[in-house]
């Protein structure tokens, strides 16, 4: 066989180099289907929902590689559960596609609470979301500003802007739905401390407005009240009136202020 080889013209053995060397190349393509497994395609199966360790076996069950692409944190399914997966589900790829999968958090991360009072209650939800924060129960209240948040609130509590939250919590939303229809005399805050006033205008429904503190006061919660606007009643005795939602001027000093107890009052 080797004198075979060695006693043709160099020319002969180069052509039989070339005949070998593009009968492997054709035998090459014309396996590279079938090893490459060319045009079979299959249907992407639906694995969201289902945990990260199922969807898994069931992708490579199906001929599929899977990859922990992302994690997300949503607190309405399980943790490490599947919440998106890419392609989708009924897509069709090629054998062997990489699914890649996006799961849920175990542990709800940290995000500091927005500040929302004063915000329309139309912003608040949209803030809220944009941090994964859910709206809870809104409570109406009457306030002048229509439809602004008054207060926020997380368990029952006032919350203030910057605390750390878990994400998907709910907020609690205090709303204004505006002022009364119906007049009522205006309370009588003067002689009152400042808490005092201030469950007093719950009660009615007030809020307090502008409050001017005398330099003598050091504890403003125990100053007394010594003057309101809109007063109780008007320069010719008759009460004046406010309705829920409006709110009230105070003055507060140190000293409790001695009413004129000889001025008869007038008919209620």
């Amino acid at each position: 066989m080797f004198d075979f080889i060695t006693k043709r013209s160099f020319g002969i053995n180069l052509l039989v180099v070339i005949a070998l060397f593009f009968g492997l190349a054709l035998l090459f393509f014309s396996l590279l289907g079938v090893i490459t497994r060319h045009n079979e395609e299959l249907t992407v199966p639906d694995v969201r929902g289902k945990s990260v360790k199922e969807a898994i076996a069931l992708l490579e069950k199906e001929g599929f590689e899977a990859d922990v692409r992302d994690s997300i944190y949503i607190d309405s399914i399980p943790p490490l559960s599947v919440w998106v997966q890419t392609p989708d589900k009924g897509a069709r790829v090629k054998v062997g596609r990489t699914i890649y999968l996006t799961v849920n958090k175990v542990v709800a991360p940290m995000v500091k609470m927005p500040d929302l009072e004063g915000l329309t209650f139309r912003s608040a939800e949209m803030m809220l979301k944009s941090m994964r924060l859910n709206v809870g129960d809104t409570i109406y209240r009457p306030d002048f500003a229509t439809n602004t948040v008054l207060q926020q609130l997380l368990n029952g509590k006032r919350i203030k802007p910057g605390t750390p939250v878990a994400e998907g919590s709910n907020i609690t939303l205090i709303i204004s739905s505006g002022t009364g229809s119906i007049e009522n005399p205006v309370p009588d805050f003067v002689g009152l401390t400042f808490t005092e006033a201030r469950e007093m205008l719950n009660a009615n429904n007030l809020s307090a407005g502008t409050i001017i503190i005398d330099p003598g006061v050091t504890d403003t919660a125990n100053a007394f009240i010594i003057k309101q606007v809109p007063a109780r009643r008007n320069e010719i005795g008759d009460f004046n009136m406010v309705r829920a939602g409006e709110s009230i001027d105070l003055w507060l000093s140190a000293t409790k202020p001695v009413k004129d107890s000889t001025q008869v009052p007038v008919q209620e």
